[in-house]
């Protein structure tokens, strides 16, 4: 049976990983809002943000903040040209929506391929942000990273939640997600919604991928376990809602991080699922289903 210490411990480890995957999940329900997609190359965006950021700071000796931010900048152009090569030629072809979707698992192959190609299969780290610690709060351990994902996440959901609902180009996205065809008849340019989703939806999870790689590691074979992971967070919470989505992740890494205490790594996956299966039977909006679409 473990100790409180190592429960609480737990606690606080699922609490960063979690807002990464609430992150995750807030790009999923970007691009599913506005065009009723599952991206399920979002996990890749995340691989990305870290590959880039080691790339920028070893190879061209950029300072951390310039690296992340160029990272960024790069990733969305990466989910730009997804859209527009990938998801538009078929959209306007009017594709049906699963064979969008599997699209987007050939996406995530592909990108990998190119990683390995380009940057190598090696993982990579590279310093959390602040140096020193880990600050103790007597036998618990805070990580200074930590800090940084749960301030950091946070700004950017305020940020997209006071996007979505205060400015006219976040209420366009809006209107696409609930009738394109009226959208379109109001003189919103809906492919270039879509096309703002995506890149929206890139910079999300190049984000999570920056600040969750000092902590972990990243290589090109990251991306699918974190987007599935991300993927299941959004419908723990509930597909629509920022805030639900960052709960929703919160929720799972603590889950995950008490399996590992409790039953082992090896558990961690079976028990994510089963809650995934749980939420399913019981709640199939999500928890926070109420909320509505509402990113």
């Amino acid at each position: 049976m473990p100790s409180n210490v190592e429960l609480i411990q737990s606690l606080v480890n699922g609490v960063g990983i979690g807002l990464v995957y609430g992150l995750i999940a807030v790009g999923f329900s970007v691009i599913y809002n506005a065009s009723g997609i599952v991206n399920f190359a979002q996990g890749v965006f995340v691989m990305l943000g870290g590959m880039f950021t080691h790339s920028l700071l070893t190879r061209l000796g950029m300072p951390e903040a310039v690296s992340a931010a160029i990272s960024i900048v790069l990733v969305a152009g990466v989910g730009v040209l997804v859209q527009f090569l990938v998801i538009n030629p078929m959209w306007n072809r009017k594709a049906p929506l699963f064979a969008i979707i599997l699209a987007t698992l050939a996406v995530q192959i592909l990108i990998e391929q190119v990683v390995i190609l380009t940057l190598g299969d090696q993982p990579r780290t590279y310093p959390e942000f602040t140096s020193g610690g880990p600050l103790k709060i007597g036998e618990i351990a805070f990580s200074y990273q930590l800090f940084w994902i749960l301030g950091c996440g946070l700004l950017m959901v305020i940020a997209l939640s006071l996007f979505f609902t205060k400015t006219n180009v976040g209420r366009a996205l809006r209107a696409c997600s609930q009738n394109r065809e009226s959208a379109a008849l109001l003189g919103i340019p809906v492919q270039g919604m879509l096309m703002l989703s995506f890149a929206l939806s890139a910079a999300l999870g190049a984000a999570a991928g920056i600040l969750i790689t000092p902590t972990q590691y990243t290589a090109y074979s990251v991306g699918g376990p974190f987007g599935i992971n991300g993927f299941i967070a959004a419908i723990i919470g509930g597909f629509g809602s920022a805030p639900a989505a960052l709960v929703g992740g919160i929720l799972l890494g603590v889950v995950q991080s008490g399996a590992i205490v409790f039953f082992g790594a090896g558990f961690k996956n079976v028990v994510a699922l089963t809650v995934l299966l749980i939420v399913l039977l019981f709640f199939p909006h999500g928890l926070f289903g109420g909320l509505g679409k509402k990113v």
